[in-house]
């Protein structure tokens, strides 16, 4: 009877070193931002989710593709879906508008202004250089967010599109005010609270194969038991994207190719496989 005992004991222990002792793998958000921008940056998007990595969509409300993007993201009902909330047009040769009325979130045409922040290519054509009114960016944060949820009810955070939800200590205190009014997470400034730890590529990342060998690098460092977050923006490089830029960007179709071919890139979803990272989303944050 004590012999039975004794092993039982150290089969309760064995039982606890394997199964409560062992260290949790590392939890990684592969986010891909942008949603909305273009038809071939959708296409990606969806692509990257369904034959790559990818577990959370960003989609932005008032760009001109998001009509597609809400049928498309629809269609694959197990995706973690976000509302990048956006106060900029940036690109040169398309663009878009508030979704609510708010004249001094918008330029001399009627778009939103191409920068959040001063930037040399564009002398006084940043949001925070014009005469901003957080009352009107409460007004718009809420448009886009209702929206959003009429559209794609599932929504389980937000974000900011070009740092728009940093733009001083009131947009701040806003932000944190609509994601608890709405039940919504949003990281952005809280992400070490949340225990969540951006992720970066790991060397250089011009190219399709340096990303994949920087993006291996970074798979390679993630610790047991931590929650990661990877954003970047997958895009095809087609004739529609090659339009798509801004003076200090303007390789957008190769960049954004070489997202989607790193995170489709069955190398990179064997070593996931391998060091048994979990991919996940914001919602699963809630668990």
């Amino acid at each position: 009877m004590k012999k039975r005992c004794l092993l039982f004991a150290g089969l309760s222990v064995l039982w606890f070193f394997r199964v409560v002792a062992q260290p949790k793998p590392p939890r990684l958000i592969v986010r891909g931002d942008d949603m909305g921008y273009s038809h071939s940056g959708n296409e990606a998007l969806v692509k990257c989710y369904k034959e790559g990595i990818e577990s959370s969509i960003e989609v932005i409300v008032p760009s001109p593709w998001f009509p597609e993007a809400v049928e498309m993201v629809n269609d694959i009902p197990g995706v973690d879906v976000g509302i990048h909330l956006a106060l900029t047009s940036e690109w040169d040769n398309v663009k878009w508008r508030p979704v609510s009325a708010c004249p001094s979130l918008r330029d001399a045409d009627g778009y939103f202004y191409p920068m959040i922040y001063p930037n040399k290519n564009y002398p006084k054509r940043a949001l925070v250089e014009n005469d901003w009114k957080l009352d009107e960016v409460e007004q718009e944060f809420r448009a886009q967010i209702e929206m959003g949820l009429k559209k794609i009810p599932r929504i389980s955070h937000i974000s900011g599109h070009m740092g728009c939800t940093g733009m001083g200590d009131d947009v701040k205190a806003l932000i944190q005010k609509l994601a608890k009014e709405y039940q919504l997470l949003i990281l952005d400034h809280t992400r070490q609270e949340a225990g969540v730890t951006a992720a970066g590529y790991l060397g250089p990342h011009a190219t399709s194969a340096e990303k994949i060998e920087s993006f291996s690098k970074m798979l390679e460092s993630l610790e047991p038991g931590k929650t990661y977050l990877f954003v970047d923006h997958p895009g095809l490089d087609t004739p529609e994207l090659r339009a798509i830029h801004h003076i200090g960007y303007e390789q957008v179709a190769v960049d954004r190719q070489g997202v989607t071919d790193t995170w489709t890139s069955p190398r990179i979803r064997e070593l996931i496989k391998a060091k048994g990272i979990q991919l996940i989303g914001y919602r699963d944050l809630r668990k």
